[in-house]
């Protein structure tokens, strides 16, 4: 994508009109023009769009652009400088200094230099030191280009230009680390774009990818549908095939019980998808993910930090030991200091992430994605929901927390009773005769559904229970007529594919209602645009992937997310941690656990009580 802005002689003014985003550029500030980097309003497009717009009297970069884009142009590996304020300047790794207070480099070709002034690559790297370079901003173009050439040729699939730019990052850091973790954006098409790296390595012999046993067989059907000239294999035990050419799937169980058997041979390039499931670097699978050999790997995923910056570690080590081979060296240099509110050491992390992970957001790079509307809204308690959580909540402050373990175990089992009658009291009592009209939560996520099932919008719900999925199948088939489906970690593969593939048809049911956890990663649900979250989860980034299932790449509606949190409650507890979008602290389910039974009684009563002046 380009990043169109504009300047009005001393600063940034407005972005021309069009998909709209802010980003960091270095540009021109003070009396005497020193470069520093700043927020810039800018519009982004793609590269075709950018050779077509009509933008009036544009800047020397846009034309200079377009020509690279026309072919008119090819780089040169010199460098000239022009104007008043012309500086020598380091060249470091495609990076360019920040020490010119005015600079411009040329490209040149058959004819006369056209030169490429700093606005036209103001992209600063992730420390704010540096920019890069005109020469590398023009060969990332021009190979990108290539690759997309090239892809075309070999894959039956239409790449959008950054995944193209995905491909030929993962071809570049895998040759010069060895490893690399894509870490896109939930529905930015991972997948597509490690296909695309594996049909280019196809002759180097065999490759492994390792998912969770869910997508074994969707990773297997995407591989065939967009790479035909590859041979995959989905492995449940057995001979292991390695003729060239040749991707074996297989399940993180199987490398767990059969991590040998997979070792024993060298691999052209092992792919982890999902990766956060190796984020403990102590746990067997994660062994045995060590354990194999192969000339690349790529972890792919969408949270490469759910909880605390060590389990970045633990992928960064994966991939590329030789860049992060010491966990010691990694906390004491970023892990404790920006637990501690270091920036310092916050650029410094993202400065040294920058040569091996990529991590984009939908909104730098499908400016075609339809935008997201999150909607947080508080539900009433009926007055039975009222009395029955004061009196669990009583009843265990007279039974006591306990101390040690007992005390999580209990906190554990308080907090889940809470959370229960916040969904619906039946689910305590076990009086589930009538269920409307007993939970306001449950009442409000009717009115919902009501709306949607009148203007044909699909919603997907879900919740983090069970049983207050199966109380949402009755309730709407009550209710409504509706048999929604229920999608959970009882059902089989099979089941499970049934499910996804009868609710992605023109005709399928207007509800699907999914377990947080066995739904939040591997789907596509782009027929639904509405999202219910019934209950609170601790991570946000657990919510977040689990709305992405419909925010993905074939969405063609804007995406409604909407939050369903008891006032008064634990739950307004848990969304003022979600507020607060600590983004490395320890917010999983046993994590935010353990730090409610580290306080002491009255500090978890407080939290766990009614806040009746609410």
């Amino acid at each position: 994508m380009f990043a169109l802005w504009t300047w009005t002689g001393s600063a940034p003014g407005r972005a021309p009109d069009g998909n709209r985003e802010t980003f960091s550029l270095a540009v021109p500030t003070g009396p005497r023009g020193a470069i520093e980097v700043a927020d810039v309003d800018c519009a982004l497009v793609d590269p075709d769009e950018l050779l077509h717009l009509d933008l009036g009297d544009a800047g020397s970069s846009v034309h200079a652009w377009r020509a690279v884009l026309l072919d008119e142009v090819e780089p040169r590996d010199t460098h000239n400088t022009s104007g008043p304020h012309a500086a020598a300047i380091d060249q470091a790794d495609g990076m360019t200094k920040l020490r010119a207070q005015a600079r411009y480099e040329s490209i040149s070709g058959p004819g006369d230099a056209v030169p490429l002034p700093i606005a036209a690559h103001a992209v600063p790297d992730a420390a704010g030191t540096a920019i890069v370079s005109a020469e590398r901003a023009v060969r990332v173009l021009r190979e990108t280009r290539y690759f997309g050439a090239e892809l075309r040729a070999g894959l039956k699939a239409e790449l959008r230009p950054y995944q193209v730019r995905g491909v030929g990052w993962l071809h570049e850091t895998v040759s010069a680390h060895g490893g690399a973790v894509l870490a896109d954006e939930m529905g930015l098409g991972k997948t597509v774009q490690t296909i695309g790296f594996l049909h280019g390595l196809a002759g180097d012999g065999a490759q492994l990818v390792v998912c969770p046993t869910s997508l074994v067989g969707n990773w297997a059907h995407e591989i065939s549908r967009f790479a035909p000239g590859l041979r995959a294999v989905a492995w449940r035990g057995g001979e292991v095939p390695d003729a060239a050419g040749t991707v074996v799937v297989t399940g993180y169980p199987m490398l767990r019980l059969h991590g040998g058997v997979l070792a024993d041979r060298s691999w052209a390039t092992v792919v982890f998808d999902e990766a956060q499931a190796l984020k403990n670097p102590r746990t067997q699978v994660s062994k045995a993910a060590r354990a194999l050999t192969a000339q690349a790997k790529v972890a792919l995923t969408g949270t490469p930090v759910e909880n605390h910056l060590d389990e970045l570690w633990a992928l960064l080590n994966l991939v590329a030991p030789r860049l992060f081979g010491h966990r010691t060296l990694f906390r004491r240099r970023f892990v404790r200091p920006v637990h501690e509110g270091s920036t310092t050491a916050a650029a410094r992390l993202r400065d040294a992430l920058e040569p091996v992970l990529l991590a984009r957001k939908k909104a730098q790079v499908a400016a075609s994605l339809p935008a997201k509307i999150h909607s947080d809204l508080l539900c009433d308690l009926t007055s039975e929901q009222e009395r029955l959580y004061d009196q669990l909540l009583d009843k265990a402050i007279d039974d006591g927390f306990g101390h040690g373990a007992q005390r999580q175990s209990r906190v554990l089992a308080a907090l889940t009773a809470l959370k229960q009658v916040c969904n619906h009291p039946g689910l305590i009592t076990g009086e589930l005769g009538e269920l409307a009209g007993r939970s306001g939560k449950l009442d409000l996520c009717t009115d919902i559904v009501a709306n949607n099932l009148e203007t044909a919008a699909p919603t997907l719900i879900f919740t983090q229970y069970r049983a207050t999925g199966d109380l949402l199948v009755r309730h709407l088939h009550e209710q409504f007529g509706v048999r929604a489906p229920f999608f959970h970690g009882g059902l089989n593969q099979a089941e499970r594919a049934e499910i996804v593939s009868d609710f992605q048809t023109e005709n399928g049911p207007p509800v699907l209602i999914l377990s947080l956890r066995a739904a939040g990663t591997g789907l596509t649900l782009t027929r639904a645009a509405d999202v219910i979250h019934f209950d609170r989860w601790w991570n946000p980034a657990v919510e977040a992937q689990a709305s992405d299932r419909v925010h993905r790449i074939g969405q063609t509606r804007t995406v409604t997310i909407t939050t369903l949190t008891s006032g008064t409650t634990v739950e307004e507890h848990i969304a003022g941690m979600h507020d607060r979008k600590s983004a490395l602290a320890d917010l999983d389910d046993s994590a935010g656990i353990a730090a409610l039974a580290r306080l002491d009684d009255d500090q978890l009563i407080d939290i766990l009580r009614r806040k009746r002046e609410n």
